[in-house]
């Protein structure tokens, strides 16, 4: 594989709590432009493998390459800063902030005024607020949620919540989406219409991490999937390869994942 097809690199990656391993030497590539999938059962340690990435964790081994470099992502600002963005398994907006100013927040990676700008209100910073607005706007159009635009964060439904967090992460401007169980609580509705937005991130030159306890939604929209148990990658493949896979099978205690 070229190495211009590549994302996100991860060599084995080891992440420990205590005697618990929670990650144990897992390797993955990503590509770019793909919707990749990683799934397995609860404790598997897909949140971790987030968490480590995105720089609330420190890994106790192996390192990430992201865009051609080694990744040096030690705080969850610097992750953004190099183009990867997440949203989180347990919702974590800004309640009473309206829909619109949570976003805005997602822009203030990507600003120029410092604080005297924002002392002096001069002409650059106020034709950059308007930018941000803007773009803010646009963003909550993208998700679906415009009409709530200036409503508070706490008092949208669940759906449009989990899309406020997807328009925020979008707000700056990422490389790799890392979206962990984001259709956790929605309805079937609910759910294709997220279907739809991450095939459409995905087409407008995103690339797509997905954690999702969903394996129809996950065998339906990724085009890879890896498979963690215990803290170890058991399968990496297309989802017709790894929904056969006796060890993925075992490891959903037996169920099919047809």
């Amino acid at each position: 594989m070229s190495t211009q097809q590549i994302l996100l690199e991860a060599h084995a990656v080891a992440k420990h709590f205590g005697g618990v391993k929670a990650l144990h030497d897992v390797s993955l590539t990503i590509r770019r432009g793909e919707i990749y999938g990683l799934i397995g059962p609860n404790g598997a340690g897909k949140t971790t493998f987030f968490n480590c990435l995105t720089g609330l964790y420190r890994n106790e081994s192996g390192h990430f390459v992201f865009d051609g470099t080694r990744l040096a992502a030690d705080a969850p600002h610097k992750a953004a800063e190099v183009g990867i963005a997440r949203t989180f398994q347990n919702i974590r907006l800004f309640g009473n902030m309206t829909a619109l100013e949570n976003v805005m927040v997602g822009r203030h990676l990507r600003t120029r005024a410092g604080v005297l700008g924002a002392i002096t209100r001069n002409s650059t910073t106020r034709a950059e607020e308007a930018a941000i607005t803007r773009r803010a706007e646009e963003l909550l159009h993208y998700v679906g949620i415009y009409e709530r635009a200036h409503d508070y964060a706490k008092n949208l439904s669940y759906g449009d919540q989990r899309r406020l967090e997807i328009a925020r992460a979008l707000a700056t401007e990422p490389k790799l989406l890392a979206l962990d169980e984001p259709a956790a609580g929605m309805n079937g509705t609910e759910t294709d219409a997220l279907r739809v937005l991450v095939e459409g991130i995905c087409r407008d030159g995103v690339t797509v991490l997905l954690i999702e306890h969903d394996v129809k939604l996950v065998m339906g929209l990724c085009g890879r999937v890896a498979v963690l148990d215990y803290g170890e990658k058991i399968c990496e493949d297309v989802p017709a390869v790894v929904q056969r896979d006796p060890r993925v099978i075992e490891a959903y205690l037996g169920g099919s994942l047809a």
